[in-house]
């Protein structure tokens, strides 16, 4: 069939069970693995039986894109990071009886509409928190951020001055000017352009000034973007960088937490457009989002840049699933 680009429901792709495969264990034993807890449902058939199954918890989406990583002339290829990643999570251990999770799909992008992809996420990210679901998003290109945060600051908006802060993972600001047409270096540039400053804060973790121009260090001052650099994100110095977070967390509502697969040393993540070794390991990632989720003020979030055909022996995909599954440990 073909799809007809504008109406955001032909950006929708129905999940498929066949990511979903994995270790067979007895019957009796109930869910031991991801593959056999994930239940895959199409996002119209769940919104006209919801009377009739228990709510999800948590919804995963993909968002299989990377339109925006072409025009940031970076390396294509994460628009099948949604697949890689849920063939590595179906494998995993299944230690969440009390949550309900659910295989939403993916967005697709069409005929290089980037626009309309971020149109349509922003739309289904708007629903789940309607419905009080909580959304984790697979890209695709960090694009992803700028339909994410739309959808949320969407679904906030009968509480006026909600204020949303913005905590990216990631090795670059993402903060490129939007000369023409935007991409996956322009999201957050977007974002701080278009928001009122009273409703958004943006804070990133990992940055490398080597990847990074001094054009981009001006404009996160300008915009008053916190920031600490690679080197100031470990595991020993995490008391420090956690007090200094602190005060972000308290001057905003609620948090939507985004990460970039580029932030880890290409040494834990080969897989993903712009690679490089100076990065943070999983291990600070790991203890700072213990962290955050403890909170109780993250709305959602999303990871990027997972491109599966960089990837060696699918370590960044497993990576990416060993995430998402703390993630989900984390909720409460």
């Amino acid at each position: 069939m073909k799809r007809q680009k504008g109406n955001a429901s032909s950006y929708y792709q129905a999940p498929q069970k066949k990511y979903w495969q994995g270790r067979v264990s007895r019957p009796e034993l109930g869910n031991q693995y991801w593959h056999q807890a994930i239940e895959c449902i199409d996002r119209f058939d769940w919104q006209t039986t919801t009377a009739l199954k228990a709510k999800p918890t948590i919804a995963i989406l993909g968002y299989a894109c990377d339109e925006g990583v072409r025009r940031n002339e970076g390396r294509v290829g994460a628009q099948k990071g949604p697949a890689a990643f849920r063939k590595a999570l179906a494998k995993l251990a299944y230690h969440h009886p009390n949550k309900k999770v659910i295989d939403f799909g993916d967005i697709l992008c069409l005929e290089s509409d980037l626009e309309g992809c971020q149109s349509a996420l922003s739309e289904q990210i708007e629903q789940l928190i309607g419905q009080g679901i909580f959304p984790i998003v697979i890209g695709g290109g960090h694009d992803i951020a700028y339909g994410h945060y739309n959808g949320l600051r969407k679904a906030l908006q009968n509480q006026f001055n909600a204020k949303i802060g913005i905590l990216n993972f990631d090795a670059h600001f993402d903060l490129r000017p939007l000369t023409e047409e935007a991409h996956s270096g322009t999201p957050f540039y977007q974002i701080l352009k278009k928001q009122d400053p009273s409703k958004v804060e943006y804070c990133v973790l990992g940055i490398q000034k080597a990847a990074n121009s001094p054009e981009l260090f001006a404009i996160a001052e300008q915009h008053n973007v916190s920031y600490f650099f690679n080197h100031e994100c470990e595991v020993a110095n995490f008391n420090t960088l956690k007090e200094q977070l602190s005060h972000f967390i308290a001057r905003n509502d609620y948090l939507y937490i985004t990460i970039d697969m580029d932030g880890f040393s290409s040494a834990y993540a080969p897989g993903v457009s712009a690679p490089s070794p100076m990065g943070f390991t999983p291990a600070f990632l790991e203890k700072a989002l213990a962290y955050l989720l403890n909170t109780q003020k993250v709305l959602s979030c999303d990871l990027a840049e997972l491109n599966p055909t960089y990837d060696n022996d699918q370590c960044t995909a497993k990576l990416a699933a060993r995430i998402v599954d703390g993630v989900v440990s984390g909720l409460i």
